[in-house]
């Protein structure tokens, strides 16, 4: 019995000693960070700006890795499930992870539990954009409009995505009825909005700015709290008619449950560091984003806010996807 505990003893002591050598050491092969859509996105540069940063003070290659489907949800959960050693890391967004549990029935994933944060990237506020043709050149003027004429006020989206979760936040916290008009792509949503088919939109600004420089779309305020620097004089919506709105898409860096915490505080730390580095901030305000480094806890914060303000607005949209 005493040779037992002796060994019993002996193993466990070297499993403790063990575990945070193996920390210590990390990472000793290149990294996965799995970005949950296609190449070529806004995601995708994101994710392959901190990944290059992230790999030269690692010493390790953080490799971006492509998996689109359902909306994020396929990548998310497969990331969730993988085994917790940090060599598999995800891009975590709004969507994925506030959004997608309530509008696809089979998500499989929890937020809150099936993921270690690693910490936030940084967020992206969108922007309200009308069509020249609507008299309106104001949020409180377009609340005004839409009240006066219900129904009349028609809005493009893409189902399921943050804007189209945005638009109808919006519509809901003013008591306005919008009309709407769904799309399979921004592409053709965009498209026609500015040739006047549809009245008004809630997107990125990176690929409106252009248009609204040349008066083809009329900018009537951002969503985030701020001004944002690419269009300084475009007010907020909270400043513009409704206190306290705030619609921003929030992204990060998450690990499956169970990655040891030695190991997030690296990841943590790693990209930090990069967040700080000028020509990083430089090219996320390009962007329209802004950097919110913190530490894994305000990224549990935040993910667990986000969930709280968009799932009651997707289930009372009555949104399912498959």
């Amino acid at each position: 019995m005493r040779t037992r505990s002796i060994i019993a003893a002996a193993l466990l002591g070297a499993a403790v000693t063990c575990a945070p050598a193996s920390a210590q050491d990390y990472p000793t092969k290149p990294i996965t960070l799995v970005v949950p859509f296609p190449a070529g996105g806004g995601n995708d540069a994101l994710a392959r700006l901190v990944a290059e940063k992230m790999s030269r003070a690692l010493g390790q290659q953080v490799v971006v890795e492509n998996r689109g489907g359902a909306g994020g949800t396929i990548a998310t959960r497969a990331v969730a499930k993988t085994v917790p050693d940090g060599y598999t890391i995800l891009l975590s967004y709004t969507g994925t992870l506030a959004i997608n549990p309530s509008l696809y029935p089979n998500a499989g994933y929890d937020p809150r539990k099936d993921f270690a944060p690693i910490g936030l990237i940084g967020s992206l506020p969108s922007v309200l954009v009308v069509h020249p043709s609507l008299p309106v050149h104001s949020v409180a003027e377009l609340i005004a409009y839409a009240k006066a004429n219900p129904g009349k006020v028609n809005y493009a989206f893409v189902p399921g995505t943050v804007g189209h979760i945005a638009t109808e936040l919006f519509a809901n916290t003013a008591g306005i009825e919008l009309t709407k008009i769904p799309y399979k792509g921004n592409g053709d949503a965009l498209g026609n909005l500015i040739g006047g088919h549809v009245s008004m939109m809630v997107l990125a600004i990176v690929p409106i700015i252009g248009n609204v420089r040349a008066g083809t779309l009329r900018a009537l305020a951002v969503t985030s709290g701020e001004r944002s620097a690419l269009l300084p004089d475009v007010p907020p919506i909270a400043d513009a008619g409704l206190p306290g709105f705030a619609a921003v898409i929030r992204y990060g860096l998450a690990a499956p449950p169970g990655t040891p915490r030695p190991i997030i505080e690296r990841l943590n730390k790693e990209l930090r560091a990069a967040l700080a580095a000028d020509d990083l901030r430089a090219k996320l305000a390009a962007d329209g984003a802004v950097p919110e480094p913190g530490s894994p806890e305000d990224y549990a914060a935040a993910i667990d806010a986000d969930e709280k303000k968009w799932a009651p607005i997707v289930k009372s949209l009555n949104l399912k996807f498959e």
